[in-house]
């Protein structure tokens, strides 16, 4: 049992919470032990609480996994994890993570319940609206972002996140959000409304122009975050704007993997698994600690 409540926080997902070093990276305290910590105990706080609301996500659509090829065999929907004990263990980790928040910085507690509030209200109904759908999951990667921000504010005043690199972080988690939609609409067919109601209001021709706006909107943001003043101004150099490349090939290289490899529907898997992308992101994140701490 014990086992299968682990698969079933999904830990496997907590590189969606790495977003809240980059308050970290670009703040330039990466060196700094304090900072550090800060940064590293706000992510596994974030992951405890995204793995409370795994696991709260598979009581409730228990009846529509066990109709899914591959979520069938979830413990809640196989029945190897009983669903009382899933909602203790869930909440267990919620109150931990909520507790530890506020006493890390208070304002990081806050953040920490606005994204657990959020992802409540996604799985009792915005998840059922179309378009709020997939906007809901891509306003948690903010609230990631942001409680990296208020993680370390309480050490230093200065510790700020462009707003830029916010959009950034939006439209990027829109573009593997709706890919994801995709991959469901391809995999499920005739069937994708019985598992998730929303994709009766969604076709692959719809999402499909969806994944172009919002996979040009990504790019077009990051490059003007690059060059814009402010960013100029604040690390003292211009040269953020040679990663560019690496964003763009990112990108592109998901988008073959969605349409021409059918992958998608996991894109912490994808992160993992290609090498092309991982070795692009590590290229980009060691670009950009080049370039900040040179």
């Amino acid at each position: 049992m014990i086992g299968a409540f682990l698969r079933t926080c999904r830990p496997s997902q907590w590189t969606k919470n790495l977003v809240v070093f980059a308050a970290l990276i670009f703040a330039r305290k990466v060196g700094d032990p304090d900072f550090l910590v800060s940064a590293v105990i706000a992510f596994f706080l974030f992951s405890f609480l995204s793995s409370s609301v795994y696991v709260l996500n598979d009581v409730l659509d228990r009846d529509e996994d066990r109709r899914h090829p591959l979520k069938k065999s979830r413990p809640v929907a196989s029945g190897a994890l009983p669903v009382p004990t899933a909602l203790a263990g869930a909440l267990a980790l919620a109150a931990v993570a909520l507790v530890l928040g506020f006493r890390l910085t208070p304002p990081f507690g806050l953040t920490l319940a606005a994204y657990f509030a959020l992802n409540l209200l996604y799985s009792v109904r915005l998840k059922e609206i179309v378009g709020l759908d997939v906007l809901s999951i891509s306003v948690g990667f903010v609230l990631r972002a942001i409680g990296g921000v208020e993680a370390l504010a309480g050490k230093v005043d200065d510790v700020l996140l462009s707003p830029w690199l916010l959009v950034c972080t939006l439209f990027l988690s829109l573009l593997l959000a709706l890919c994801k939609r995709r991959n469901e609409l391809a995999v499920l067919g005739e069937e994708a409304a019985s598992h998730r109601p929303v994709l009766a209001h969604y076709s692959i021709a719809f999402v499909d122009q969806l994944i172009v706006v919002v996979a040009a909107s990504t790019i077009l943001a990051y490059s003007i975050y690059t060059i814009w003043p402010a960013t100029v101004e604040k690390f003292d150099t211009d040269r953020l704007v040679y990663t560019i490349p690496f964003v763009v090939y990112g990108i592109f290289r998901y988008l073959y993997l969605v349409y021409r490899e059918g992958m998608g529907g996991n894109p912490s898997e994808v992160l993992y698994k290609d090498r092309p992308i991982l070795a692009t992101l590590g290229l980009w994140m060691a670009a950009v600690v080049l370039i900040l701490f040179r």
